[in-house]
């Protein structure tokens, strides 16, 4: 069995404090395989450094994936020749430095990491994203180039986000929405045994506007409508929220469960499966 952590959004300083506060905790708990987060706006809510990364791996984490902020800093470019551990959007038309997927090695098992950017409501032009799940399942098959799959989709709509879990349930261990920094109650395991839920939320300060000043939005964005305005991240106390998935021997998932800890949040802790309670 394979055990995976996946962490929603990192928000600027509050939600990298709140990663490392919660996550060693959390992977002693769950004995953790693979540890994933979107790291899109770990750096001040755009984009991320080599010195933020390495700040977040340090904690535990073994994989970033990225969004539509990737390329919001200007040394991002020699960071992803560099690192291999960082993946950016696969569905993306321009050409970039960086791999929308990549496998990595645990023990003797694999786990790849898929990272796709949506269509509705967002900024940047992509390919299909759908098209490209297609295409990719033809060429990559769970069981056989990999041991697991976690598919992490970037994107505004729900309702996307929902099909895209259809499309890759039993053929991927998880599919996970990120970007819209709110957690859903709809994690589940789909009926093909792909765990699934539509945005993971963030890890950041809840007392915000998606992680933002109330103050800033509200006036700046809201009030009078501004085209440029500086983003101020909120200062409080942050939570962290992900998804912790188990995965069987034919790489779907025998359990999920969505958490969130600490911060303004009401805590919702998370309770491992019967297997690992007995396993222990």
């Amino acid at each position: 069995m394979l055990k995976i952590i996946f962490l929603g959004d990192v928000m600027g300083k509050p939600g990298r404090e709140a990663v490392k506060k919660h996550l060693p905790q959390l992977i002693e708990q769950t004995q953790a395989d693979f540890v994933i987060a979107n790291g899109e706006n770990a750096a001040g809510g755009k984009g991320i450094t080599a010195a933020i990364a390495k700040e977040l791996y340090d904690t535990g984490i073994h994989c970033l994936t990225m969004g539509n902020h990737t390329f919001d800093r200007k040394d991002i470019h020699d960071m992803l020749r560099m690192d291999r551990k960082i993946i950016v959007p696969a569905n993306y038309i321009m050409q970039t430095d960086g791999k929308g997927y990549r496998v990595f090695n645990v023990g003797d098992k694999k786990i790849a990491v898929l990272n796709l950017l949506g269509q509705v409501f967002m900024p940047d032009k992509v390919n299909c994203p759908f098209q490209f799940s297609k295409d990719f399942q033809k060429e990559n098959r769970l069981g056989t180039d990999y041991d697991a799959m976690v598919v992490d989709f970037h994107a505004e709509a729900t309702g996307e986000k929902c099909i895209m879990g259809h499309l890759w349930d039993g053929k991927a261990s998880l599919v996970v929405g990120t970007h819209t920094h709110i957690p859903t109650s709809d994690c589940r395991v789909q009926p093909k045994g792909t765990a699934y839920q539509t945005d993971a939320g963030m890890c950041g300060d809840y007392v915000s506007s998606l992680g933002l000043d109330l103050d800033c939005m509200l006036h700046k964005q809201f009030d009078t409508r501004k085209s440029t305005w500086k983003w101020d991240i909120a200062s409080g106390e942050g939570s962290i929220c992900g998804v912790y998935t188990e995965v069987d021997e034919n790489g779907l998932a025998s359990h999920v469960q969505s958490f969130q800890l600490g911060g303004s949040l009401t805590p919702k802790p998370l309770v491992l499966s019967k297997a690992k309670t007995q396993a222990a």
